[in-house]
Protein backbone atom coordinates (compact mmCIF):
# COMPACT_ATOMS: atom_id res chain seq x y z
CA UNK A 1 0.00 0.00 0.00
CA UNK A 2 1.44 3.36 -1.03
CA UNK A 3 1.77 5.95 1.73
CA UNK A 4 0.84 9.52 0.78
CA UNK A 5 0.65 12.70 2.81
CA UNK A 6 -1.28 15.93 2.22
CA UNK A 7 -0.04 19.08 3.97
CA UNK A 8 -1.66 22.45 4.72
CA UNK A 9 -0.83 25.01 7.38
CA UNK A 10 -3.64 27.33 6.27
CA UNK A 11 -6.82 25.36 5.59
CA UNK A 12 -9.30 23.98 8.09
CA UNK A 13 -9.11 20.36 9.24
CA UNK A 14 -11.98 19.14 7.08
CA UNK A 15 -11.49 21.47 4.11
CA UNK A 16 -13.83 20.55 1.27
CA UNK A 17 -11.21 20.23 -1.47
CA UNK A 18 -8.39 18.75 0.60
CA UNK A 19 -10.13 16.41 3.03
CA UNK A 20 -13.66 15.79 1.80
CA UNK A 21 -12.66 15.29 -1.82
CA UNK A 22 -8.98 14.52 -2.45
CA UNK A 23 -7.95 12.71 0.75
CA UNK A 24 -11.14 10.66 1.05
CA UNK A 25 -10.99 9.68 -2.63
CA UNK A 26 -7.42 8.46 -2.19
CA UNK A 27 -8.29 6.52 0.97
CA UNK A 28 -11.20 4.81 -0.80
CA UNK A 29 -8.82 3.90 -3.64
CA UNK A 30 -6.59 2.01 -1.20
CA UNK A 31 -3.86 4.54 -0.38
CA UNK A 32 -2.54 5.00 3.16
CA UNK A 33 -3.41 8.69 3.57
CA UNK A 34 -2.15 11.15 6.18
CA UNK A 35 -3.19 14.80 6.41
CA UNK A 36 -0.96 17.26 8.27
CA UNK A 37 -3.21 20.22 9.06
CA UNK A 38 -4.26 22.53 11.92
CA UNK A 39 -6.42 20.35 14.16
CA UNK A 40 -7.29 19.73 17.80
CA UNK A 41 -5.96 16.17 18.03
CA UNK A 42 -4.81 13.17 16.04
CA UNK A 43 -7.73 11.18 14.72
CA UNK A 44 -8.65 8.88 11.83
CA UNK A 45 -11.71 9.95 9.83
CA UNK A 46 -12.97 8.10 6.74
CA UNK A 47 -9.65 6.29 6.45
CA UNK A 48 -7.59 9.51 6.61
CA UNK A 49 -5.18 9.98 9.51
CA UNK A 50 -5.33 13.60 10.71
CA UNK A 51 -1.98 14.73 12.12
CA UNK A 52 -2.52 17.99 14.05
CA UNK A 53 -0.57 21.20 13.75
CA UNK A 54 -0.91 23.81 16.47
CA UNK A 55 -2.86 26.69 14.87
CA UNK A 56 -0.54 29.67 14.34
CA UNK A 57 -1.17 32.90 16.22
CA UNK A 58 -0.03 35.11 13.32
CA UNK A 59 0.98 35.01 9.65
CA UNK A 60 4.64 35.26 10.65
CA UNK A 61 4.31 32.30 13.00
CA UNK A 62 2.55 30.33 10.25
CA UNK A 63 5.44 30.68 7.79
CA UNK A 64 8.07 29.97 10.46
CA UNK A 65 7.15 27.75 13.40
CA UNK A 66 4.07 26.11 11.85
CA UNK A 67 5.72 25.32 8.52
CA UNK A 68 8.76 23.80 10.25
CA UNK A 69 6.44 21.71 12.42
CA UNK A 70 4.56 20.62 9.28
CA UNK A 71 7.81 19.53 7.62
CA UNK A 72 8.90 17.39 10.57
CA UNK A 73 5.49 15.76 11.05
CA UNK A 74 5.05 15.12 7.33
CA UNK A 75 8.49 13.52 7.03
CA UNK A 76 7.71 11.31 10.04
CA UNK A 77 4.77 9.72 8.18
CA UNK A 78 7.20 7.90 5.89
CA UNK A 79 5.11 8.80 2.86
CA UNK A 80 6.41 8.29 -0.66
CA UNK A 81 4.46 11.20 -2.09
CA UNK A 82 3.62 14.57 -0.54
CA UNK A 83 0.75 16.74 -1.77
CA UNK A 84 1.11 20.38 -0.62
CA UNK A 85 -1.72 22.91 -0.71
CA UNK A 86 -0.29 26.32 0.27
CA UNK A 87 2.22 28.67 -1.37
CA UNK A 88 3.64 29.20 2.13
CA UNK A 89 4.82 25.58 1.95
CA UNK A 90 6.92 25.94 -1.21
CA UNK A 91 10.22 25.77 0.67
CA UNK A 92 8.96 22.77 2.66
CA UNK A 93 7.99 21.07 -0.59
CA UNK A 94 11.46 21.70 -1.97
CA UNK A 95 13.10 20.24 1.14
CA UNK A 96 10.94 17.13 0.78
CA UNK A 97 12.02 16.88 -2.84
CA UNK A 98 15.67 17.15 -1.81
CA UNK A 99 14.99 14.30 0.63
CA UNK A 100 14.14 12.11 -2.34
CA UNK A 101 10.35 12.30 -2.07
CA UNK A 102 7.80 12.85 -4.81
CA UNK A 103 5.94 16.16 -4.49
CA UNK A 104 2.70 17.55 -5.92
CA UNK A 105 1.94 21.26 -5.58
CA UNK A 106 -1.82 21.92 -5.54
CA UNK A 107 -2.63 25.48 -6.66
CA UNK A 108 -6.07 26.49 -5.39
CA UNK A 109 -5.85 30.20 -6.22
CA UNK A 110 -4.04 32.49 -8.65
CA UNK A 111 -2.06 34.00 -5.77
CA UNK A 112 -0.07 36.66 -7.71
CA UNK A 113 -3.34 38.21 -8.93
CA UNK A 114 -5.01 37.71 -5.55
CA UNK A 115 -2.36 39.87 -3.88
CA UNK A 116 -3.83 43.02 -5.44
CA UNK A 117 -6.86 42.63 -3.14
CA UNK A 118 -5.09 41.80 0.12
CA UNK A 119 -6.09 44.67 2.42
CA UNK A 120 -3.21 44.01 4.86
CA UNK A 121 -0.64 44.78 2.10
CA UNK A 122 -0.20 48.52 1.38
CA UNK A 123 -1.43 49.36 -2.13
CA UNK A 124 1.92 50.74 -3.31
CA UNK A 125 3.67 47.47 -2.45
CA UNK A 126 1.16 45.10 -4.06
CA UNK A 127 2.71 45.06 -7.57
CA UNK A 128 6.13 44.22 -6.12
CA UNK A 129 4.73 41.53 -3.81
CA UNK A 130 2.66 40.06 -6.65
CA UNK A 131 5.56 39.82 -9.09
CA UNK A 132 7.87 38.44 -6.39
CA UNK A 133 5.44 35.69 -5.49
CA UNK A 134 5.01 34.76 -9.15
CA UNK A 135 8.79 34.46 -9.58
CA UNK A 136 9.17 32.35 -6.42
CA UNK A 137 6.19 30.12 -7.24
CA UNK A 138 7.43 29.58 -10.79
CA UNK A 139 10.97 28.75 -9.61
CA UNK A 140 9.84 26.06 -7.19
CA UNK A 141 7.10 24.66 -9.45
CA UNK A 142 9.74 23.47 -11.90
CA UNK A 143 11.29 21.31 -9.17
CA UNK A 144 8.19 19.29 -8.31
CA UNK A 145 6.87 16.09 -9.87
CA UNK A 146 3.46 17.48 -10.80
CA UNK A 147 1.22 20.52 -10.46
CA UNK A 148 -2.50 20.25 -9.73
CA UNK A 149 -4.63 23.32 -10.45
CA UNK A 150 -8.20 24.23 -9.51
CA UNK A 151 -8.94 26.12 -12.75
CA UNK A 152 -8.03 26.05 -16.44
CA UNK A 153 -6.57 29.57 -16.19
CA UNK A 154 -4.06 28.51 -13.52
CA UNK A 155 -3.26 25.34 -15.48
CA UNK A 156 -2.39 27.39 -18.56
CA UNK A 157 -0.08 29.60 -16.51
CA UNK A 158 1.93 26.67 -15.13
CA UNK A 159 2.07 24.77 -18.39
CA UNK A 160 4.13 27.66 -19.76
CA UNK A 161 6.84 27.26 -17.14
CA UNK A 162 7.26 23.51 -16.55
CA UNK A 163 7.44 20.30 -18.55
CA UNK A 164 6.14 18.29 -15.60
CA UNK A 165 2.49 17.12 -15.58
CA UNK A 166 -0.01 19.92 -14.93
CA UNK A 167 -3.48 18.55 -14.18
CA UNK A 168 -6.64 20.60 -13.74
CA UNK A 169 -8.80 19.12 -10.97
CA UNK A 170 -11.79 21.39 -10.54
CA UNK A 171 -13.77 21.92 -7.33
CA UNK A 172 -16.95 20.36 -8.65
CA UNK A 173 -19.34 19.10 -5.95
CA UNK A 174 -20.01 15.62 -4.72
CA UNK A 175 -23.22 14.69 -6.53
CA UNK A 176 -25.47 13.98 -3.55
CA UNK A 177 -23.70 15.71 -0.66
CA UNK A 178 -25.94 18.81 -0.61
CA UNK A 179 -28.95 17.50 -2.49
CA UNK A 180 -32.20 17.06 -0.59
CA UNK A 181 -35.14 15.85 -2.74
CA UNK A 182 -37.52 18.59 -1.60
CA UNK A 183 -40.49 19.33 -3.92
CA UNK A 184 -40.13 22.76 -5.53
CA UNK A 185 -43.54 23.77 -4.17
CA UNK A 186 -42.27 23.32 -0.62
CA UNK A 187 -39.34 25.66 -1.10
CA UNK A 188 -39.69 29.30 -0.06
CA UNK A 189 -39.31 32.25 -2.46
CA UNK A 190 -36.05 33.15 -0.73
CA UNK A 191 -32.35 33.34 -1.62
CA UNK A 192 -29.05 32.32 -0.05
CA UNK A 193 -25.33 32.96 0.02
CA UNK A 194 -23.07 30.41 1.72
CA UNK A 195 -19.31 30.93 1.94
CA UNK A 196 -16.62 33.34 3.09
CA UNK A 197 -18.12 36.80 3.61
CA UNK A 198 -15.74 39.47 2.36
CA UNK A 199 -15.98 42.84 0.70
CA UNK A 200 -14.43 41.55 -2.54
CA UNK A 201 -17.02 38.78 -2.64
CA UNK A 202 -19.73 41.39 -2.98
CA UNK A 203 -21.52 41.27 0.37
CA UNK A 204 -22.10 45.04 0.50
CA UNK A 205 -23.73 45.17 -2.93
CA UNK A 206 -25.78 42.03 -2.21
CA UNK A 207 -27.25 43.42 1.00
CA UNK A 208 -27.94 46.76 -0.68
CA UNK A 209 -29.89 44.94 -3.39
CA UNK A 210 -32.28 43.60 -0.72
CA UNK A 211 -33.76 47.08 -0.33
CA UNK A 212 -35.54 46.53 -3.68
CA UNK A 213 -36.73 42.94 -3.27
CA UNK A 214 -39.38 41.28 -1.14
CA UNK A 215 -37.49 38.24 0.09
CA UNK A 216 -35.12 36.90 2.74
CA UNK A 217 -31.38 36.28 2.29
CA UNK A 218 -30.14 33.23 4.18
CA UNK A 219 -26.50 34.10 4.87
CA UNK A 220 -23.99 31.58 6.23
CA UNK A 221 -20.25 32.01 6.69
CA UNK A 222 -17.65 34.04 8.55
CA UNK A 223 -17.21 37.77 8.03
CA UNK A 224 -13.62 38.68 7.21
CA UNK A 225 -13.62 41.29 9.99
CA UNK A 226 -15.76 42.74 12.74
CA UNK A 227 -15.51 46.07 10.93
CA UNK A 228 -17.17 44.66 7.80
CA UNK A 229 -19.89 42.99 9.89
CA UNK A 230 -20.74 46.31 11.57
CA UNK A 231 -20.83 48.08 8.21
CA UNK A 232 -23.05 45.49 6.50
CA UNK A 233 -25.39 44.96 9.47
CA UNK A 234 -26.04 48.71 9.58
CA UNK A 235 -27.38 48.76 6.00
CA UNK A 236 -31.20 49.02 5.55
CA UNK A 237 -31.25 45.71 3.65
CA UNK A 238 -29.86 43.82 6.67
CA UNK A 239 -33.35 43.57 8.17
CA UNK A 240 -34.08 41.02 5.40
CA UNK A 241 -31.03 38.88 6.28
CA UNK A 242 -31.12 35.72 8.36
CA UNK A 243 -27.50 35.29 9.43
CA UNK A 244 -26.28 31.93 10.74
CA UNK A 245 -22.53 32.46 11.11
CA UNK A 246 -20.23 29.58 10.19
CA UNK A 247 -22.27 26.38 9.78
CA UNK A 248 -21.77 22.65 9.25
CA UNK A 249 -22.21 20.95 5.88
CA UNK A 250 -25.50 19.49 7.15
CA UNK A 251 -26.76 23.01 7.87
CA UNK A 252 -25.65 24.11 4.39
CA UNK A 253 -27.70 21.25 2.96
CA UNK A 254 -30.71 22.36 5.00
CA UNK A 255 -30.40 25.96 3.79
CA UNK A 256 -30.08 24.91 0.16
CA UNK A 257 -33.17 22.71 0.49
CA UNK A 258 -35.21 25.69 1.70
CA UNK A 259 -34.54 28.42 -0.90
CA UNK A 260 -35.16 28.96 -4.61
CA UNK A 261 -32.06 30.94 -5.68
CA UNK A 262 -28.33 30.82 -4.85
CA UNK A 263 -26.23 34.01 -4.99
CA UNK A 264 -22.56 34.25 -6.00
CA UNK A 265 -22.03 37.87 -7.08
CA UNK A 266 -18.28 38.23 -6.56
CA UNK A 267 -16.66 41.52 -7.55
CA UNK A 268 -14.42 41.57 -10.68
CA UNK A 269 -11.03 40.84 -9.14
CA UNK A 270 -8.63 39.07 -11.53
CA UNK A 271 -8.67 36.02 -9.28
CA UNK A 272 -12.47 35.85 -9.56
CA UNK A 273 -12.91 36.47 -13.29
CA UNK A 274 -11.01 33.32 -14.24
CA UNK A 275 -12.24 31.15 -11.38
CA UNK A 276 -15.04 28.60 -11.15
CA UNK A 277 -16.35 29.09 -7.62
CA UNK A 278 -17.29 25.98 -5.71
CA UNK A 279 -20.49 27.62 -4.47
CA UNK A 280 -21.85 28.07 -7.98
CA UNK A 281 -21.77 24.34 -8.59
CA UNK A 282 -22.99 23.49 -5.09
CA UNK A 283 -26.11 25.57 -5.67
CA UNK A 284 -26.59 23.76 -8.96
CA UNK A 285 -26.15 20.39 -7.25
CA UNK A 286 -28.97 21.35 -4.86
CA UNK A 287 -31.27 21.94 -7.84
CA UNK A 288 -31.62 25.72 -7.63
CA UNK A 289 -30.82 28.42 -10.21
CA UNK A 290 -27.83 30.69 -9.67
CA UNK A 291 -27.42 34.46 -9.92
CA UNK A 292 -23.74 35.07 -10.64
CA UNK A 293 -21.34 37.75 -11.81
CA UNK A 294 -21.29 38.59 -15.52
CA UNK A 295 -17.80 37.26 -16.20
CA UNK A 296 -17.42 35.53 -19.60
CA UNK A 297 -16.44 32.19 -18.04
CA UNK A 298 -19.38 32.27 -15.64
CA UNK A 299 -21.80 33.23 -18.40
CA UNK A 300 -20.64 30.19 -20.39
CA UNK A 301 -21.71 27.99 -17.46
CA UNK A 302 -24.86 29.74 -16.21
CA UNK A 303 -26.45 31.45 -19.20
CA UNK A 304 -25.28 29.15 -22.00
CA UNK A 305 -26.69 26.18 -20.07
CA UNK A 306 -29.79 28.13 -18.96
CA UNK A 307 -29.25 27.40 -15.29
CA UNK A 308 -29.02 30.97 -14.00
CA UNK A 309 -28.61 34.68 -14.68
CA UNK A 310 -25.49 36.83 -14.78
CA UNK A 311 -25.43 40.42 -13.52
CA UNK A 312 -23.05 43.30 -12.92
CA UNK A 313 -21.95 42.46 -9.35
CA UNK A 314 -21.20 46.12 -8.63
CA UNK A 315 -24.77 47.22 -9.37
CA UNK A 316 -27.27 46.47 -6.54
CA UNK A 317 -30.18 47.49 -8.80
CA UNK A 318 -29.22 44.89 -11.43
CA UNK A 319 -28.80 42.24 -8.74
CA UNK A 320 -32.25 43.09 -7.36
CA UNK A 321 -33.80 42.93 -10.84
CA UNK A 322 -32.46 39.38 -11.36
CA UNK A 323 -33.70 38.26 -7.94
CA UNK A 324 -37.15 39.68 -8.62
CA UNK A 325 -37.28 38.01 -12.04
CA UNK A 326 -36.55 34.52 -10.73
CA UNK A 327 -38.80 34.82 -7.68
CA UNK A 328 -41.75 36.08 -9.73
CA UNK A 329 -41.27 33.63 -12.61
CA UNK A 330 -41.49 30.43 -10.63
CA UNK A 331 -41.71 28.02 -13.58
CA UNK A 332 -38.59 29.53 -15.15
CA UNK A 333 -36.67 29.25 -11.87
CA UNK A 334 -37.83 25.64 -11.33
CA UNK A 335 -36.78 24.61 -14.86
CA UNK A 336 -33.39 26.26 -14.39
CA UNK A 337 -32.92 24.36 -11.13
CA UNK A 338 -33.84 21.06 -12.76
CA UNK A 339 -31.38 21.66 -15.62
CA UNK A 340 -28.69 22.65 -13.12
CA UNK A 341 -29.13 19.42 -11.19
CA UNK A 342 -28.94 17.32 -14.39
CA UNK A 343 -25.79 19.16 -15.45
CA UNK A 344 -24.10 18.29 -12.17
CA UNK A 345 -25.04 14.62 -12.51
CA UNK A 346 -23.86 14.45 -16.12
CA UNK A 347 -20.82 16.74 -16.19
CA UNK A 348 -19.82 19.01 -13.31
CA UNK A 349 -19.18 16.55 -10.46
CA UNK A 350 -16.31 15.43 -8.25
CA UNK A 351 -16.73 11.81 -9.29
CA UNK A 352 -15.34 12.73 -12.72
CA UNK A 353 -12.55 14.87 -11.27
CA UNK A 354 -11.57 12.07 -8.90
CA UNK A 355 -10.57 9.90 -11.85
CA UNK A 356 -7.95 12.49 -12.91
CA UNK A 357 -6.52 12.61 -9.39
CA UNK A 358 -6.22 8.82 -9.15
CA UNK A 359 -4.67 8.60 -12.62
CA UNK A 360 -2.02 11.15 -11.65
CA UNK A 361 -1.16 9.19 -8.49
CA UNK A 362 -0.87 5.95 -10.45
CA UNK A 363 1.51 7.61 -12.93
CA UNK A 364 3.71 8.99 -10.16
CA UNK A 365 3.76 5.94 -7.86
CA UNK A 366 3.34 2.78 -9.93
Amino acid sequence: MHKVCHISSVHSTFDIRIFRKECRSLARAGYDVSLVVPAEREIVVDGVRIIPLEPPASRFERVTRTDFEAFLKALKTGAELFHCHDPELLLICYLLKLAGKKVIYDVHEDVPRQIYYKRYIPVKFRPLVSSSIEVIESFFAKKFDAIVTATAFIKERFQKITDRPVVEITNYPLVNELFEPVPWSERRPEICYVGGITRIRGIVELVKSLEKVDTVLHLAGRFESEELFREVSSLPGWKKVRYYGFVSREKVKEILSRVKVGMVVLLPAPNHINSQPNKMFEYMSAGIPVIGSNFPLWKSVLEDNRVGLCVNPEDPDEIAEAINFLLTNDDVAREMGERARRLIIEKFNWEKEEKKLLQLYRELLD
